[in-house]
Order: C-alpha cells, then structure tokens, then sequence
C-alpha cells in the first residue's frame, strides 16, 4: 500500500493536473472589473460638450451642454446634465442618480412647464432629449448591471482589444438584449460599442476618438458618435474644458438643483 501511494505521490509530481482554465464569462468580467478599477477614485468632474444631433438627410442641429458628475464610493455616480442652447431648451437639466443595485434614479426638468419629472425605469430605452442616445446610454455603466462573456480579441483603429458582450441584468426593461465591446488591451478604455435591440437586430454603434489623460490616469474621450442603423441618424458629442476634483458635493445633485441650474 505504501509503495502504491509513493507512486501516485511520483506521478503526481511528474504529471501535474493543468489548471482549470478560465471561461469565457470569467474572462469577460474580469476585463469589466479591470476598466471600472482604472477609472474609479476621481471624485468629481465637470466638462463642457457640444451635442450635434443629424437626421438622415445630414441635416444638423446643435446644443450646447454643461455637464457635472459626482463619483459615489460603493454605489453608481451621481450626474447634472444642463441645456445652455438653443433657446427652446435653454434651462433644461437632466439629474442621474445611477445605482450598482436596482433601478437608476432619473429626474428632467424642463422650464417651460416649470415641473420636475420623474423618468420611470420602464422609460429608460427612451430617446434622451431627441438624441440617440437613450437614458440608459447616459448612465454611468455599472459592472453590478451587466452578466459579461469574452469573445475574442481583435485589432480595431490600430489597437490590440478584448472584444466581449455585455448583458443587462435588467431585461425587463433594457432596450437591448446585449452590446459588444472593443476594450484597448493598453489602457482598458472602451473604443466602440454595438447595440443590439430586443429583436436581436444590430441597432446601433457608438465609437470613441481623442482619448486624453487627465490627472496622469483617468482617460476621457473628445468625441462619441452615436449611429442609429435603422433610421439613418446620428449624434455627435464634441466635449472640451475637462476639469477634475472642482469641489462639487452631494448637495448639488438633488433635486432642488434641477431648477436652479443655469
């Protein structure tokens, strides 16, 4: 028996077992903690960006936005979206309070009525302020949101990426069944984005460009398009005057903000 166990004590040496590998939804939500570990502990954040909404025809129209993000230490982040022009939405602002857990507090006020409106969860597919983005593509991206699964990996604008699908936990009332994701291996920052809708058809594509650093670590990018594949439209953000850690605090995001924002 002694000499039985020495054997297998031998094999066992020479012949290790392989570890067990990774699968692909462990790959992929580790690529996703990775990106929000990178991008966590800057604290608050103001900038300033031009949305250039065209319809089919390459008609334009434009807006110019303010916007303030407050980073929330063990939940989502909080965020103040103010309208400055044109003039038939100049005063507007939109509050997100986005949550790890649960559903996403969003409130829109708009000047004309003098009202706050409270935006309902079964809403969040919804166009935000006639853009293409939704009230979902606005909110801060929180990893607890999704179920994730890496794909492959892939060259895309000249970069090596993790392309991986994401999941919404939500899918009651997520516009989307899943997105796929270029994530630059280097830096962790999402390059594009494809959106695929309820009926599993290729909705639309955001893609990323001008990635600077800010505070030698958080890198934000100057320009998203948004491309709705189906209607022929798009939008354009254009952000400027990044500025990190300005002071803000909790009481300038709630609701009484909403309506003295200028």
């Amino acid at each position: 028996m002694r000499r039985i166990i020495l054997v297998m004590i031998l094999l066992a040496t020479l012949f290790p077992l392989p570890a067990k590998a990774e699968t692909p939804a462990e790959k992929g939500l580790k690529i996703a903690i990775e990106a929000d570990k990178r991008d966590s502990g800057w604290g608050d954040s103001k900038q300033e960006f031009t949305m250039i909404l065209r319809n089919r025809h390459g008609e334009e129209s434009k807006r110019e936005i303010r916007g303030r993000s407050l980073e929330v230490p063990g939940d989502g982040d909080k965020s103040l979206t103010i309208f400055d022009t044109p003039k038939d939405v100049k005063g507007t602002a939109f509050l997100n309070f986005t949550h790890k857990k649960g559903d996403d507090d969003q409130w829109l006020y708009l000047p004309a009525l003098k009202r706050v409106k409270r935006i309902s969860s079964r809403n969040k597919s919804g166009s935000f302020m006639g853009s293409e983005f939704s009230y979902e593509d606005i909110s801060s991206q929180e990893v607890e949101k999704y179920s994730y699964k890496w794909i492959k990996d892939e060259s895309y604008d000249g970069k090596d990426c993790f392309v991986t699908e994401s999941y919404p936990v939500d899918k009651k009332n997520s516009g989307y069944t899943r997105m796929v994701n270029w994530i630059d291996k280097a830096q962790f920052r999402t390059l594009k984005v494809e959106y695929y809708d309820r009926k599993e058809s290729h909705l639309k594509t955001l893609t990323f460009r001008a990635y600077k650093k800010y505070l030698d670590r958080y890198w934000r990018p100057d320009e998203m398009n948004m491309i709705n594949h189906q209607n022929g439209k798009s939008t354009q953000l254009l952000f400027n005057n990044y500025q990190f850690r300005t002071g803000l605090k909790d009481s300038d995001f709630n609701k009484s903000s909403l309506k003295r924002a200028r």
